[in-house]
């Protein structure tokens, strides 16, 4: 104790500033601290004042009431959101991304009365951050439900080969398509940009049937395709070839007819002069046409049947090549 009155003892028994004056400027300074803030980028402030809003203010430096007469939250408009369901990427930063027991969102019942383990991704971006904080109480946890919903609901109407092979790009198109239309009818202030199916496989006790049925029908599709891809080698060839057999024949018919044609017409024209003068155009034409024989003739030897001893004179080819022979002619 007395060394506390020691201590005490120590302080001026008079400030030289009143302590009225020294309250006053530390409420103003710390009431300066308080009258500006910041919104980072890719965000929107808005501005409450006693609770109402009052005004929406862009990133960058602004100044409020101080002392809790206006309150700024900061909404990332900007900023590419995503909602997962079924499971959890480790270190997110959006508290309404996972959820609480996303085993039992991956679990549906598909149209066919089998099980389906689905799990999927929604990307969102907040457009209207006053719907968003205002219009619905809590609005992400509204979206997350009215997303499973709809995945629900499309997943309920197809089949479980439709929702593991074949269906899945329709099935993103008609959840995006659903969930854009009840996130405006809801007015969540929210923009639908993807739904994207990640993981879809049955349950764990039956996998490995399913995937035999899945390797079964690759099989399937790589027969198809391989026939497919023969019957695109042969076919093509075989038109190919009997178009080109079909253009040598109608060539073949059209040479034919033009031959005889200008037979026809060559015919027309000796007839027309043979008519004119019918000894005449006979000489000529005897004489054309031992002009075309005779040089294609080999020799000949007519002989009159009054002859006799004629052997002597058939060598006579031959007695007439041996000069020729001999000079180096050839004989004609």
């Amino acid at each position: 104790m007395n060394d506390a009155k020691v201590i005490f003892e120590r302080f001026p028994s008079e400030w030289p500033v009143p302590p009225l004056v020294l309250a006053v400027a530390a409420v103003l300074l710390i009431g300066a601290m308080m009258s500006f803030y910041t919104i980072p980028a890719e965000s929107e402030g808005i501005v409450l004042r006693f609770g109402q809003y009052i005004d929406k203010v862009p990133s960058g430096l602004h100044a409020k009431l101080p002392f809790g007469v206006d309150q700024v939250i900061t909404v990332p408009t900007q900023r590419q959101q995503k909602l997962e369901f079924g499971f959890a990427t480790p270190g997110y930063s959006n508290p309404d991304q996972a959820g609480d027991q996303p085993a039992l969102e991956k679990s549906m019942v598909t149209g066919d009365l089998n099980s389906a383990l689905v799990e999927w991704i929604v990307q969102y971006r907040i457009t209207d951050p006053v719907k968003y904080l205002f219009d619905v109480r809590d609005p992400g946890q509204t979206l997350r439900d009215l997303s499973e919903a709809v995945m629900r609901e499309v997943v309920g109407d197809r089949t479980v080969d439709e929702i593991i092979t074949i269906g899945r790009q329709e099935i993103e198109e008609t959840v995006l398509n659903r969930t854009r239309e009840l996130a405006d009818r809801y007015q969540l202030g929210v923009s639908i940009n993807q739904v994207q199916l990640k993981n879809v496989n049955p349950p764990v006790p039956v996998q490995p049937s399913f995937n035999e049925v899945n390797r079964a029908q690759q099989d399937r599709e790589n027969a198809i395709n391989l026939a497919n891809g023969e019957y695109n080698k042969a076919v093509p060839r075989a038109r190919g070839e009997a178009d080109q057999a079909i253009r040598a024949a109608e060539g073949y018919r059209f040479k034919r007819i033009n031959e005889a044609e200008g037979d026809v017409a060559a015919f027309n024209q000796v007839l027309e002069q043979y008519l004119k003068a019918p000894e005449v155009t006979r000489t000529r034409i005897y004489l054309e046409t031992l002009g075309d024989v005779l040089p294609q003739s080999r020799q000949q030897i007519i002989v009159d049947d009054s002859v006799q001893q004629i052997l002597p004179m058939l060598p006579f080819a031959e007695a007439k090549a041996a000069p020729a022979a001999a000079t180096g002619e050839v004989a004609p």
